[in-house]
């Protein structure tokens, strides 16, 4: 995230540099994208310090959630983005102004492009290594600069080879429209951790297959698994289930079997925490207390 905000400054300056230069609103555009790279990376950076704080006794969940304030503080920063690049857009639609000193601006632009791209490269493969949706998110701000600076120096260059004063605007609109598109997916994102989301369809069907071989291997009709909860904290999974074992068991045998199931489920879901509530399968009480998911035995009948 340091390597972000460094990045944000030194392409901010160059873009306005660009700007100031040619005039032109299109790459204006482009260097207002950057200062919300700025002002997101440095809201990213204090989201990580709090994310990455151990759980206490405030917080026995830990503060994962944190990263989700930050994505939906970028979105909507970007939204903000996008405002501000329409009303300039169409002041200079209504007011048209010659550009000047192109070929400089664009060289400009085009190396900052680059620099974007790199590390917005780098930050992705950052955030999926580390199940961080703020590194993913502000990785992916980064390459949508780079395709932003893409679209704004095609449009720049031909407004130079036609002397069409409007494309510069059309250009600037279509970038609007682009990073709010970005803004809009990132604050749906957010809303879907703070709202406690469950895990993914790939991470789901991993436990269910851990759970169902669990009981493959216990006697036909002897342990259940039902009442399969989940949800994501920023990198941390939540997983909460009920265990079903004959009542005549001892709690050590119900114990080794739930640690057998957290450990297994420790295997196919990374930074998980595990919840296991003890039944006994006999009791009629135990069958009719969970609303939702899978109901995972095996089924006698099938002997």
């Amino acid at each position: 995230m340091w390597l972000s905000i460094a990045v944000a400054l030194a392409t901010m300056g160059m873009k306005f540099v660009a700007y100031l230069i040619t005039g032109s609103v299109g790459l204006l555009s482009d260097a207002l994208e950057s200062v919300v790279n700025l002002v997101a990376a440095i809201i990213a950076l204090a989201a990580l310090t709090a994310a990455t704080k151990p759980a206490d006794e405030k917080h026995p969940y830990g503060h994962g959630k944190a990263e989700y304030l930050s994505a939906g503080a970028e979105g909507l920063m970007i939204l903000l983005a996008a405002g501000a690049i329409i009303y300039a857009a169409v002041e200079r639609l209504i007011n048209p102004a010659p550009l000047e000193e192109i070929g400089l601006g664009l060289v400009i632009t085009i190396l900052a492009a680059i620099i974007n791209g790199v590390v917005g490269v780098l930050l992705v493969r950052a955030g999926r290594r580390a199940h961080s949706i703020t590194l993913v998110a502000d990785g992916r701000h980064l390459l949508t600069d780079l395709y932003t600076s893409v679209g704004v120096v095609i449009g720049v260059a031909l407004v130079g080879l036609t002397g069409w004063l409007p494309l510069d605007s059309i250009v600037a609109l279509l970038v609007a429209l682009n990073i709010a598109w970005t803004g809009g997916i990132l604050v749906r994102s957010a809303g879907r951790g703070l709202l406690d989301h469950a895990l993914d369809v790939e991470h789901t069907r991993a436990i269910v297959t851990v759970l169902e071989e669990i009981a493959a291997e216990q006697p036909a009709g002897s342990v259940e698994f039902h009442g399969l909860q989940t949800r994501e904290s920023g990198r941390d999974r939540f997983v909460a289930l009920h265990v079903l074992v004959p009542g005549a068991w001892t709690m050590e045998q119900a114990h080794d079997l739930s640690e057998e199931v957290e450990a297994r489920i420790g295997e196919v879901v990374p930074h998980v925490t595990v919840h296991v509530h003890l039944e006994a399968i006999e009791d009629p009480r135990a069958h009719g207390d969970f609303t939702s998911g899978p109901r995972i035995r095996r089924d006698p009948k099938a002997e």
